[in-house]
């Protein structure tokens, strides 16, 4: 039980980083990827993924005991009408958080055509660690302006073209990607600024899969990060994300395998979705 719970770190930040993440068959390059006219707002619009209004809820438990629960949330940026403010919440709960707390913030500002964020915002508490940061990002300069709030410290760091956020990579890739002819084996790259510096994220996909749950049978999308030991996973984890294969690439549930167990987030409740949420009907 203790195990899992001091995973649980590990598995809600995997929430924020991987949920949704859907590669194509070929790399993607520095270059903005779409699989639709980016230079058309209207069409972008009809074809985009999500939209304002869009909340997940993930419900992050170890076997039978629920750990802490995690949102996402689509809403209209207030100070600009061109760009999405998007929030996350995750946190631990009863028992859990007894021995380990967590309460953990994340927001994200992005341009509604690029899909790119111009702020970040990282506000945790986990288990008496904290952080509260700002970056905000000049995608034209590549740089990344870091405001460490809690050390009152300002400095900046170059990052590469296209460079995204640990929340911004999920819709970015939803939008960004096609996956009609994907194949059990591709991998794709994407380049994300997190604890600050230039981290390279790599996905590869595993294949389709048929996944109950509580909301019935989904069909899914199935992938796996490869990242590195020692920065947000440990080597012996082994994370696994499901999808839906459908227009809204909805995070159904990702899974971490340890050497005692595994624990899982699945999606807990939904609202907001741009396309029909598709069940399999027997």
């Amino acid at each position: 039980m203790i195990v899992g719970i001091v995973h649980m770190k590990q598995l809600l930040i995997g929430v924020f980083i991987l949920i949704g993440i859907t590669p194509q068959a070929d790399s993607l390059a520095q270059d903005f990827p779409v699989q639709f006219d980016k230079t058309n707002p209207e069409l972008i619009e009809d074809e985009r993924a999500y939209g304002v209004g869009e909340w997940f809820k993930f419900r992050i438990h170890y076997g039978l005991v629920t750990a802490g629960y995690a949102t996402l949330e689509v809403t209209q940026d207030e100070a600009n009408s061109e760009a999405y403010h998007i929030k996350g919440f995750g946190e631990t709960v009863g028992l859990s958080r007894l021995f380990f707390k967590v309460e953990d913030y994340y927001e994200t500002k992005v341009d509604k055509t690029t899909t790119l964020p111009y702020q970040f915002i990282r506000k945790i508490d986990e288990g008496g660690h904290t952080k509260n940061k700002v970056i905000d990002f000049d995608q034209e300069a590549r740089m990344a302006y870091v405001h460490d709030k809690k050390r009152n410290k300002e400095h900046e760091i170059k990052t590469p073209g296209d460079v995204q956020d640990m929340v911004s990579t999920f819709y970015y890739l939803r939008d960004a990607v096609d996956v009609t002819n994907i194949e059990a084996g591709d991998e794709t790259e994407v380049t994300m600024f997190f604890d600050e510096e230039n981290y390279p994220f790599k996905l590869r996909f595993l294949g389709r899969e048929q996944i109950k749950t509580k909301f019935g049978k989904v069909d899914a999308l199935m992938f796996r990060p490869l990242v590195l030991a020692g920065r947000v996973f440990k080597e012996q984890e082994s994370l696994t994300v499901w999808v839906s294969d459908d227009k809204n690439k909805i995070p159904l549930r990702i899974k971490a395998s340890l050497a005692v167990g595994s624990i899982k987030a699945d999606l807990d409740a939904f609202k907001g979705l741009k396309h029909p949420f598709e069940l399999v009907i027997d």
